[in-house]
């Protein structure tokens, strides 16, 4: 009999947790590991918003917050909706979590049950199929090509739906193709959208900031579809504040206090300095302004070095990634290839290949819904990116 119960035997573990950690364990048997593997931005959290956090413990900002986050976080939330993205929310429909990944489990514990289908195109940030587990709904995936950048079409889309659909889980900027939805091509998805009314869109934003060409538009921006909505964003990726775990949800007031109700006997509020920290970041975005803009051209031209790269490899197929921080190439090409006792026949033993003969750590693309490709993520230093790119050249051109 099995101490550990279904739900818990049925999740896998984060891939991208596990090469991370396959890295730490070779650089702690001194071998120079180079990671391209975490999502997480190398520059530190702008001194403005670290400032902002000092101040609060100072002021003893240190007890329980109210469940769904203090209401000067959730009033400037509200705000930010408002001016950046077209969309107004009263402050009491915005919930406040423990970090993005926290504010998606709550809305799919909140919205799905057993029977219900969950619609993820892929490639899918790893947790969303295993968080639609959690939940006991059933991840129905929509297939696309790095010849098409990796979106959906209209089309595909309306035929995924049937009267079983329950959530549709969305992503622009993409986590882990880096591409972006353009506001026509928003447009067209619409038009599916509103004809199933039964259907409810996670519209996961994490990345909005991080965009290098045009700009972002969120879905809950479509009046017609607004009260569908559930945006997913927080603080992370563009304000650098990964470890202070904030993230949010703004939706309509019965999934709002839905969700409320669950995190108050999960979690309750969340870290009360942590939360005074992303006031400053969402509410006075002028003092981290600087810093965001030496960490967007650095990206820009990270992503720029690493594509001219990976376009002179042979084998390797690219597709420009227009936001984020990450590369998803297709290495089909080397299926079947070997050098010494190393055979690559999946995605896995192509990671496994660059990770022991390259020292090189990437994602099998598997992990994201697409075993043809690798997760390259460029949140590290140019220097580490040049180092990289030259050892998985000289490692691929040993396949034969």
């Amino acid at each position: 009999m099995d101490i550990l119960t279904n739900r818990i035997l049925r999740m896998s573990e984060s891939a991208t947790i596990e090469m991370a950690k396959k890295s730490r364990e070779l650089k702690e048997q001194g071998i120079d590991i180079i990671s391209l593997s975490l999502g997480e931005p190398d520059f530190a959290t702008p001194e403005c918003i670290k400032e902002a956090g000092i101040q609060a413990i100072n002021n003893n900002k240190t007890h329980y917050t109210p469940v769904p986050g203090i209401p000067e976080l959730r009033k400037a939330i509200a705000r930010k909706l408002k001016l950046e993205n077209n969309v107004e929310y009263p402050y009491e429909n915005i919930i406040v979590s423990n970090g993005a990944k926290h504010s998606l489990a709550n809305v799919l514990m909140a919205l799905v049950e057993k029977g219900d289908e969950v619609i993820v195109p892929a490639p899918y940030w790893v947790s969303y199929t295993e968080l639609v587990k959690l939940a006991e709904g059933e991840t129905k995936i929509i297939e696309t090509t790095i010849e098409n950048h990796f979106k959906i079409r209209p089309q595909q889309l309306e035929e995924a739906i049937t009267e079983h659909t329950k959530v549709l889980i969305f992503n622009s900027p993409s986590n882990p193709t880096g591409m972006v939805y353009t506001h026509e091509e928003l447009a067209a998805l619409v038009e599916v959208l509103v004809k199933f009314p039964h259907l409810y869109i996670i519209a996961d934003e994490i990345y909005e900031y991080i965009i290098y060409e045009g700009g972002h538009t969120s879905l809950a921006s479509f009046e017609a579809l607004k009260d569908r909505i559930i945006i997913v964003n927080g603080v992370s990726k563009g304000f650098a504040m990964t470890g202070w775990r904030i993230g949010y949800i703004a939706a309509n007031k019965e999934i709002a206090k839905a969700c409320e109700k669950l995190q108050g006997q999960y979690t309750s509020g969340p870290n009360s300095i942590a939360q005074w920290a992303a006031l400053k970041a969402i509410d006075d975005p002028e003092c981290s302004s600087k810093e965001k803009d030496i960490m967007h051209q650095a990206f820009l031209k990270r992503r720029n070095y690493m594509m001219q790269r990976l376009g002179n490899m042979k084998g390797i197929k690219t597709s420009l990634p227009n936001g984020a921080f990450y590369i998803f190439p297709n290495i089909e090409a080397f299926f079947g290839k070997s050098y010494h006792d190393c055979k690559i026949t999946t995605d896995r033993d192509f990671a496994m290949y660059l990770l022991k003969e390259a020292h090189v750590a990437v994602v099998p693309g598997g992990a994201f819904g697409n075993d043809r490709c690798v997760r390259l993520s460029y949140a590290v230093s140019m220097d580490e990116i040049v180092q990289a790119m030259d050892r998985i050249e000289a490692a691929l051109l040993k396949l034969k």
